[in-house]
């Protein structure tokens, strides 16, 4: 055969990495994005904002359409979308909270290790049988998290609180995790668009009405460095980076892209060490492996998906 009457070669196409691989970048760039934001206001205001404008695009995209997707009909429904939109600010409180007690790449390690709590409450309350080798995860995971927080010397913008810090982004993993186990009642009943649309909204209104209620303002307008750190979470983070994610499904499986966001740490890590000098111990970073260890042997175990 000569070479013009080959069959060409497959190709694989870089596109469905590329996208997955953005998706995780921007997600992963929060923090870094979250603490531009903190410059010019306080965490309730920054977490206000941000939702605001996310809700803002969800509510802007069904008006044009001329859908606002179904509205729930039963009065269970609609406390359950509620109660998610309320942790999901809880969430998010927590975390960007805790980015002004402790680092970025602990904060954001702490946050997502969200598939840890939700598989304890479904052994605990829902008694489902642990493998052993998830029941290792879990204690290489405590010996992960007493490692972090115990070994973390990074000056954080205001230091002397890093413990407050890590409590408050475990608070946000734990907050998440009631955020998706509600989710997962009424997941079958509605779509992904109507779930965020709706959990978005009820969570920017119970973030502006904290931040009015502690007296937190927004960021001047003429701020730009804030805003442009708030943007960013809203647009890039929150809404390109997850529809990137949910996009992402058309080529890979759920459980490929739960792993994949094993890398967010790993990203805003290395963000925070090139943009803000912030450097970790080498115990502090054996306990970053043992977590995300942890959350793979979960994931692995249980085939969970969180991302929406």
């Amino acid at each position: 055969m000569v070479e013009a009457d080959r069959p060409p070669a497959h190709r694989v196409s870089a596109f469905p990495y590329a996208l997955l691989g953005g998706s995780q970048l921007a997600v992963g760039a929060a923090a870094i994005f979250a603490r531009y934001a903190l410059t010019g206001a306080l965490p309730l205001a920054v977490c206000a904002a941000r939702l605001v404008v996310a809700s803002a695009v969800l509510l802007a995209i069904a008006a044009v359409r001329r859908n606002f997707t179904r509205v729930p009909a039963t009065a269970r429904e609609r406390a359950i979308l509620i109660a998610a939109g309320i942790f999901l600010a809880l969430h998010f409180a927590g975390w960007v909270w805790s980015l002004e007690y402790t680092s970025v790449a602990v904060s954001t390690l702490l946050v997502t290790t969200t598939p840890i709590w939700t598989a304890l409450y479904d052994a605990v309350v829902r008694k489902h049988r642990l493998s052993p080798l998830a029941a290792g995860a879990f204690a290489a995971g405590a010996i992960g998290l007493a490692l972090v927080v115990g070994f973390n010397h990074t000056t954080p913008p205001m230091p002397g609180h890093e413990k407050i810090g890590a409590l408050l982004a475990l608070g946000g993993a734990f907050a998440i995790g009631a955020y998706w186990i509600l989710i997962r009642e009424v997941r079958a009943q509605f779509s992904t668009r109507t779930i965020v649309t709706r959990t978005y909204s009820w969570a920017a209104l119970a973030l502006t009405i904290g931040a009015l209620a502690a007296r937190e303002p927004a960021p001047p307008l003429h701020d730009t460095i804030a805003w442009g750190g708030i943007l960013a979470m809203a647009i890039l983070s929150q809404l390109l980076g997850h529809t990137a994610m949910n996009a992402s499904l058309h080529w890979f499986s759920p459980s490929a892209i739960a792993f994949s966001t094993l890398f967010e740490p790993v990203i805003a890590a290395l963000l925070a060490l090139l943009l803000f000098g912030e450097s970790l111990t080498a115990p502090a970073i054996l306990g970053g492996v043992l977590v995300l260890f942890a959350i793979g042997v979960v994931l692995r175990e249980e085939k969970l998906e969180y991302s929406i």
